[in-house]
């Protein structure tokens, strides 16, 4: 069976570990991650006491650890979930939605239900909860565990993300991180301290991060419901856009990041090639490949690497991929599958693109 090219990126990095801070662990790491193992390291954080406590007894790798604690700007502010004026606007603006109305109504069953229905109905709030009064800072946590490098950072806590975010404000470049994952908002004010997707994409711009990949989910209002997309109250397959994740990385191939990422060495780009490839964009990574070339060949056979983001780009071809040569060829050629056919979309086609959808969707919900 052919590996992946995160999994051949891996396999050349030696005992060089990657480092993943996931700050809204519930659920569990990405299994994707699971591909740097056995020299992945992660620290996840959340607020709910008792699904750390699950994640730690399932957990084989010595390298990964859960901490339970809310987390804050700073030490001595504490963290208000409440539905008050004090608690961030997404956390009242949310209860004019459909999936809402939905907790509302299946509330009282969620209440003596397990940890895993609570969490899958993101009701993290009737779990067993840290104390909110004793927030952690979260670079000073990576400090006091040794963290002097960290390669990617992903923040969900369904509040009050951008006030974490900005926490690390000056210390990405001393960190080394490469990546970060973010949830963002797509409601709310234009003042500059709202968690909205243009104050943090602003706030990643200025620390030297672009965006790579963005996910929107819609949501319908209670007043009138659409179909939701999973089984489980959430996004639905209408609605305003309200919520997405954001993936932003170091462009080290823009002119204006030139002078920026010129220190990144080899297992650096390698690392950023993976995490393009595990956001399904294959094309960035293969663009790393291409024009750096040089820095890193002695690290990875670069035409294996092409030819694995090669068979990853063709999703109808999986079993009987081109090469990267190949396809480069055919687009050379104007080849006429890169276009959708003229006329409605065949059968055959529809349902091969539906197969794919339900077996690989882009995004991996908890």
């Amino acid at each position: 069976m052919t590996i992946s090219f995160p999994a051949f990126v891996a396999g050349k990095l030696g005992t060089d570990r990657f480092s993943l801070l996931d700050v809204g662990c519930s659920g569990g790491i990405d299994p994707q991650w699971r591909a740097f193992e056995p020299y992945l390291r992660c620290i996840g954080i959340d607020a709910s006491v008792t699904e750390c406590e699950r994640l730690k007894s399932a957990e084989r790798n010595p390298d990964i650890a859960y901490v339970a604690a809310y987390v804050s700007r700073a030490a001595d502010v504490p963290v208000d979930h409440s539905q008050g004026p004090a608690a961030p606007l997404i956390m009242r603006l949310r209860d004019r939605l459909s999936f809402m109305r939905t907790r509302e109504i299946r509330d009282e069953r969620l209440r003596h239900a397990s940890t895993e229905e609570q969490l899958r109905h993101n009701a993290w709030e009737m779990t067993g909860l840290a104390d909110p009064t004793q927030p952690i800072v979260v670079p000073e946590l990576l400090a006091e565990r040794g963290w002097s490098d960290l390669d990617y950072l992903k923040i969900d806590i369904d509040g009050g993300d951008f006030e974490i975010l900005q926490s690390f404000a000056g210390r990405f470049d001393a960190l080394g991180v490469i990546a970060a994952q973010l949830e963002v908002n797509f409601i709310g004010t234009e003042q500059p301290h709202e968690h909205t997707f243009h104050n943090t994409d602003r706030f990643m711009r200025r620390h030297g991060f672009d965006l790579f990949r963005l996910d929107v989910r819609t949501c319908s209002t209670r007043a009138l419901p659409a179909r939701y997309i999973w089984p489980t109250p959430a996004e639905t397959v209408s609605g305003r856009p309200f919520q997405g994740e954001a993936y932003y990385a170091r462009d080290v191939l823009a002119p204006h990041r030139a002078a920026a990422n010129a220190g990144l060495g080899a297992t650096k780009l390698a690392k950023l090639a993976a995490v393009f490839s595990l956001w399904d964009v294959p094309d960035a990574a293969a663009d790393l490949l291409v024009n750096r070339r040089d820095a890193l060949a002695p690290l990875l056979d670069i035409d294996a690497g092409l030819d694995l983001l090669a068979a990853q780009t063709q999703a109808d071809r999986m079993r009987r991929p081109l090469s990267y040569r190949d396809y480069m060829a055919s687009f050379e050629a104007d080849a006429k599958s890169f276009y959708r056919p003229e006329g409605p979309i065949p059968l055959r086609e529809r349902l091969a693109s539906a197969w794919r959808g339900y077996w690989y969707p882009r995004e991996r919900r908890r």
